[in-house]
């Protein structure tokens, strides 16, 4: 048997003694007013799911405990079952208690009830008691216990249940091993997912639609497709279930050409365009750089709920695109759908990218004054950010001192955003203060600080934060750039030979930088975060990987055909203004998207008007 290391505490009685003798009180006083003939029938116990009310069912418990009924243990399983829906863990607990003789639909039902009403310890507790009684948990029982360790990402707990799992000899159980995958995910341990996944003997719909999630939800939707291709070649046909899950690897992965494949599948099969698949494929062509396709899913939708409006906007937005972000909002009053949280932080995200200050607070103001919507710390953090992209630091700074629920990682991380923009090195320290008591093992916050007192020229500070990073062995985020050609994934590092192609990539990038410096462009040597002299500083911006790869893909694709990048961190205003120029002495179209948004190159200007 488990025996279980992790320390489960007993659930408080629940008044189970003192409820017990309500219960017979009732019971006694129904006796001595009625007719004994009355309480001789037989309970018709399909009354039971119709019990309205908590009250109604307590009543029939009570003629049921006078017809000697609730002794029957498929009658008292009925009524547990009940109370548990009910959500009325108190009656239950009773009840279950006062049972000695229990069977596994019994135990069932009490754990069940527990996992759905959020009672994690309880859960465990009663599923500890259960295994104890020498009973052998069935397939039906443990992935609701699993599931409970998923919803509360207890990965200890659920090493312990996948232990107790295997000695039961239940890991060729299906459903039993889809839900340790599902469970490990959660957890973010994808390694142990894909481990139990690789060893199943057989694999339904379920399982590969959760593993495909699992490795969306992990960062690797790449691995996710993968998937989603050996599915198919081992015969196992997708639902519309599976194909969302699809649609969103492929909108984290970013790839058109895995987007329209995905789509062209979508159509084959015959899904129909409902709110969900419709709205996920809106997101994956805008993920991908494509408003234009993102915008037609949109208006092919027959029907369209506020999440998709709401992703609609968002996708405007984080593209730069804030007056159509507004304008659909119009539209989306205008046809009588209301807005919701979610609305609102996709507007207000998209004000703050596109400069439109008063906008912006004019939608804050009606937010909860016209539209009932109370706003959180994510509504506040987009207007912390839209003050602090326009340079009105001391209006996001009061923002924030004023606010009345609590500060989160974001909110800080806005400001201290703001500050990078416009070199406030004071009001930076102070907002890096509170996000490394936050977070203080996330190396973006140091290295964000570290940039800003670099950008100023106090290196001692930058050596200081560096030594305070080394004494904490937090590594700095590699930069990493991706690009597509020929339907292959092409990854370049700051620096980066190991590509195929270097020597071509490299010689390339020399012959255009002197016809980017004869149109104007002038190397900015700030973005050069190191105290060295301007000679490495000069050979380190050359090489940087957005520059790497934007080189490749002139050398790779077709003369005027777009070019798409995506950067795993914000793009550097040097590269920034390198794109913008490659844009127009090549006259090719260039769209980036980095950790923060999209940016359109054309013509030697991006979408985002320089403010971002």
């Amino acid at each position: 048997m488990l025996k279980f290391t992790l320390q489960i505490l007993a659930p408080p009685n629940h008044g189970c003694r003192r409820f017990l003798s309500v219960i017979e009180s009732a019971a006694l006083s129904q006796i001595q007013d009625a007719p004994v003939s009355e309480y001789s029938k037989k309970i018709n116990l399909s009354s039971l799911p119709k019990c309205k009310n908590i009250s109604q069912l307590r009543k029939l418990h009570c003629e049921l405990i006078v017809n000697g009924l609730i002794s029957e243990l498929s009658t008292a399983n009925k009524v547990l079952h009940s109370y548990t829906l009910h959500r009325d863990l108190e009656s239950a607990y009773a009840l279950f208690n006062e049972i000695t003789a229990k069977n596994s639909y019994f135990w069932s039902a009490m754990i069940g009830g527990l996992a759905r009403a959020g009672e994690f310890l309880s859960c465990c507790r009663v599923f500890r008691d259960y295994v104890r009684s020498g009973d052998r948990p069935d397939d039906y029982t443990l992935p609701m216990v699993i599931k409970n360790c998923r919803n509360f990402m207890d990965l200890q707990m659920g090493r312990l249940l996948h232990g107790f799992v295997y000695k039961c000899g239940f890991c060729s159980y299906t459903f039993v091993a889809a839900t340790l995958v599902d469970m490990y995910a959660k957890c973010k341990a994808i390694g142990d997912a894909g481990k139990v996944f690789d060893e199943m003997p057989k694999r339904d719909l379920v399982s590969w639609t959760v593993m495909i999630g699992a490795y969306t939800e992990c960062g690797n939707p790449e691995r996710g497709l993968e998937l989603f291709d050996r599915m198919r070649e081992r015969g196992t046909v997708p639902d519309k279930i599976a194909m969302i899950n699809v649609v969103n690897a492929s909108a984290k992965l970013g790839s058109m050409h895995k987007a329209r494949i995905v789509d062209e599948y979508v159509k084959m099969m015959g899904f129909s365009l409902d709110v969900i698949l419709g709205t996920a494929l809106i997101d994956m062509y805008a993920k991908c750089g494509s408003l234009e396709l993102a915008r037609e899913k949109f208006d092919g939708m027959k029907e369209r709920n506020v999440v998709s409006w709401s992703t609609m906007i968002a996708a405007y937005g984080y593209h730069g695109e804030g007056q159509e972000a507004l304008d659909l909002f119009g539209m989306m009053l205008g046809s009588g759908v209301l807005p919701n949280s979610i609305t609102f932080v996709s507007l207000l995200h998209a004000c703050s990218h596109s400069g439109l200050v008063d906008e912006g607070l004019e939608i804050f103001s009606l937010m909860q004054d016209k539209y009932g919507v109370r706003p959180d710390v994510k509504h506040f953090t987009c207007v912390v950010d839209l003050f602090g992209r326009s340079g009105k630091l001391e209006r996001a700074l009061s923002l924030i001192e004023d606010m009345n629920i609590e500060k989160d990682v974001g909110l800080w991380a806005a400001l201290i955003g703001a500050c990078r923009i416009h070199g406030d090195v004071e009001l930076a320290e102070k907002a890096a203060t509170s996000l490394l008591e936050l977070q203080p093992q996330n190396a973006g916050h140091y290295i964000l600080l570290s940039n800003i007192y670099a950008k100023a020229g106090r290196w001692k500070e930058v050596a200081k934060v560096r030594e305070l990073m080394n004494h904490q062995r937090i590594k700095k985020i590699p930069g990493w750039t991706w690009i597509e050609v020929d339907n292959k994934i092409h990854k370049f590092g700051v620096g980066d030979h190991t590509h195929a192609w270097s020597r071509e990539i490299y010689e390339q990038l020399k012959c255009l930088s002197e016809r980017l410096e004869l149109a104007g462009y002038v190397p900015d040597t700030n973005f050069v975060l190191h105290d060295i002299d301007d000679e490495l500083k000069l050979d380190i911006l050359h090489t940087h990987s957005e520059k790497l790869a934007i080189v490749f893909g002139l050398l790779a694709t077709p003369e005027g055909t777009p070019i798409r990048i995506t950067k795993n961190l914000r793009v550097c205003g040097d590269c920034h203004t390198f794109i913008k120029f490659v844009s127009r002495v090549t006259r090719r179209v260039l769209v980036v998207r980095d950790a923060n948004r999209f940016h359109h190159f054309q013509e030697g200007a991006c979408s985002c008007s320089d403010y971002w």
